[in-house]
Order: C-alpha cells, then structure tokens, then sequence
C-alpha cells in the first residue's frame, strides 16, 4: 500500500468525503457544517481520500464524534486510530475548557468499539434509540453504548471486574447502571466477543481541588518569604545591582498576586463554581513559576556574589543553577510540559535557562547589569504571556494513558 497522511478537511474534500461514506454506508448529514467548521480530519493515499472522522460540537463543552470511516482496502493500517487521536488532541485547543468528547456505537458495531477502547474511550451508560436511531441501517430498538474520552487519568479496582457478552443486552443494561461501572475493554469469550465491565474509584472532585488550592497557596507563601528575606538582603548592601532590586521587587509583586489568585480559586470552590477552577489555578501556577520562582533563582547567584566576593565560586553554583533550570524545563515537572511547545517558546526556555550564568558573569566583571536584567525580564514576560493567553488549560497536555489499574 502506498503511504498515507492526514490533514484537515477542506470544502473541495467534501464529494471525495460523500463518496467515501457511500462505500461505509456511514452518514453523510450535516457534513457541510462540519468541514466549515474544521471538525472533519481526512486521510488521503496518492491523491485519494482512504479514511475520514467528522464530528459535531452541540455546544463549546461537548464535542460528538458522529463518523468514522476508512475505505475497505485499508482498513487496520492505524488509519482511523491516527486520525481520532489528532481529532481528539485538536478539541481542547479551541476553547479555554476541554469539552466532553464522545461517540455512540451500536454493540452489535464491535470495530468501531475496539477503536474507541484503544483510543483512551470507555463506554459509560447505555442507550435505547428507538427507530434507525440515524444509522440508516433499519435496526429498530438499537442497543447503543455511550462512549467517553477520559480526559484525565482515572484508577480501576483490579478487583471488581467482570465479562458480559456483547449480545446480552439486559445483562449490559445493568451493569452499566451504576455510574462507577465502564467498559473497558472488547475480548473474546468462549469465542464470541464480550465487553469488559469495570469498576472506577469515585474522587470527590471538591476535595481534590480544595488541597490543589490550599498547595498552591502553601508553595507561593514560601516563595514570598524566600523572596522578601532576599530583597531585604539587596536593600541592605550597598553593592547590590539597582536593577536585581527591581527584579525582586517585581517577583515580589507577582507572587503576591499568584496567592490572592489561588485564594480566588478557594473561593470559586467554595461557590461550587468548579468549571472556573482550572482556569484560575493556571493564573496562579503561571504567575507563581514565572512571576516568582524563576526570578527568585536566577537572582541567586547574584546574592552570593555580593555575599562571598568569591568569583569562582559563584560561577560554578550559577553554572550548575543554569544546568539545574535546563533540565527542570525539559522534565515532566515544569509548567512549560503542561503545554504544547513551539520552536519560539524553546528560544525563550533556553534564555531562562541560561540566565544565571549570564547574570553572574555581568556581576563578577563588574560590568552593567542592565542589559541581562531587561532580557530576563521580557523572557519571562513573553512566556507568562504565552501561556496565560496563547495557550489552552493545563489539560491540553496528551495524557500519557487515561485510566491505570490500582495497584
């Protein structure tokens, strides 16, 4: 077979993409509005459309995925799961909140299952559509299931698993009534094919965001205090640069504001306003990481200089904070991997990176500080920036997998 790729669908696509419906006898409805409104991702081979996934957004925080197909000849090439996964990684970047995304099947559609199963989806309720429930296949009381992307990793009790067969339709019903069951997985049984029922540990999601936000509030309270105990030092000294001064002083600034951030986000929390919660903490993450602890570190050598008068001292701990910064920005840990990178955000990651050894250097020479200062600061401006306005919530991260065993 010749090489695919993907894209997103464009308007000439649309007789292609009917066609292409016609041979999988999928819905052709509303495909106009989806294709003008970027909800159709395409595959093509050689000029010609092999697979296609369209969905539609009834509203900005639900997202339904109504087509899935791929042409007979290349069917289990990974085509339809590549083009779900870049339809799936795409929502969440066109609104401030993740929508819901889901799909319907019938259980009787065992391949459009198993794509939804291995593509992080786990059937949540069934559903009764009376008629051709818009399959336009004739089935008359159609058995649907529900399926739901798990946008965050969730944890299964290994204990509390069973098989119910896909063709037992009263048994499915009833284990899907309780709202901590899902399906999970499509196996074979006895050999025919049966859903497996999970279990999922039910958080409260008030106490997770209440210790979220009390976190939050502990770190940038320790931020402030670190911060404050080291402007009091530059006041003091009569050597210390007038521009780390403003520096700190501004740290200081931006940490403050993080903490009445994070308190707000309490108090959304305490209005049981959650859908504002994540919005907020990403305020008060950014403006803490970027407006305070940054700003904080890289001024470190800078103190130490002015404390010791050791120039190779404070170069070794500058370059080593340098090393430190470069790998933490890189690592799963810093706010920068919550969110997609560009190859400008990585220009300034590597100014932050590089900022202390370059701030030492200036002091040891005993040269003006001016210069790196305004650097520093439009670097760390820019990003907060970035991320506050040109960036989605933090959950516009892949998730590595969306629901793990408890071990």
């Amino acid at each position: 077979m010749a090489a695919w790729s993907t894209r997103a669908a464009c308007p000439a696509d649309l007789p292609g993409i009917r066609a292409l419906l016609a041979e999988s006898l999928g819905p052709t409805a509303l495909l106009v509005d989806a294709v003008e409104g970027d909800l159709v991702r395409v595959a093509e081979s050689e000029g010609e459309l092999v697979g296609c996934v369209a969905a539609e957004m009834p509203s900005p925080g639900h997202a339904r995925l109504s087509v899935i197909a791929v042409r007979a000849g290349v069917r289990r090439q990974g085509v339809a799961s590549r083009l779900l996964a870049e339809m799936v990684r795409e929502f969440p970047r066109r609104s401030s909140e993740a929508p819901l995304i889901s799909a319907v099947a019938r259980t009787d559609q065992l391949a459009v299952a198993q794509l939804l199963l291995a593509s992080g989806f786990i059937g949540t309720r069934v559903l009764r559509v009376d008629g051709t429930g818009g399959t336009g296949d004739g089935t008359s009381d159609a058995l649907h299931i529900h399926y739901q992307h798990k946008a965050r990793v969730e944890y299964v009790d290994p204990d509390s698993r069973h098989l119910v067969p896909a063709h037992a339709r009263e048994q499915l019903t009833e284990s899907l009534a309780p709202s901590d069951q899902a399906v999970t997985a499509l196996v074979v049984l006895g050999g025919e094919p049966a859903f497996e029922i999970a279990r999922f540990e039910q958080d409260d999601p008030a106490t997770l965001q209440s210790g979220e936000a009390a976190a939050g509030i502990a770190f940038s309270g320790s931020i402030l205090a670190a911060i404050t105990f080291l402007l009091g030092f530059a006041f003091s000294s009569s050597r210390f640069p007038d521009d780390v001064r403003l520096l700190l002083i501004g740290a200081t600034f931006s940490t403050v504001l993080s903490l009445i951030i994070y308190a707000s986000a309490s108090g959304e929390l305490a209005r049981i306003r959650s859908n504002s919660f994540g919005r907020i903490m990403k305020w008060g993450n950014v403006l803490s990481e970027y407006g305070g602890v940054f700003p904080f570190l890289i001024s470190l050598p800078v103190t130490y200089a002015q404390a010791s008068g050791e120039p190779w001292s404070t170069m070794i701990l500058a370059v080593v904070l340098s090393a430190a910064i470069g790998w933490y920005e890189r690592s799963e840990f810093s706010i920068a991997h919550r969110f997609r990178r560009s190859r400008p955000e990585f220009v300034l990651t590597l100014l932050t990176a590089v900022s202390p050894a370059a701030g030492a250097a200036l002091v040891v020479a005993d040269a003006v500080s001016w210069p790196w200062t305004t650097v520093l600061t439009v670097t760390l401006a820019a990003r907060t920036w970035l991320y506050l306005f040109r960036r989605g919530t933090e959950a516009d991260i892949e998730e590595r997998r969306q629901w793990q065993l408890r071990g």
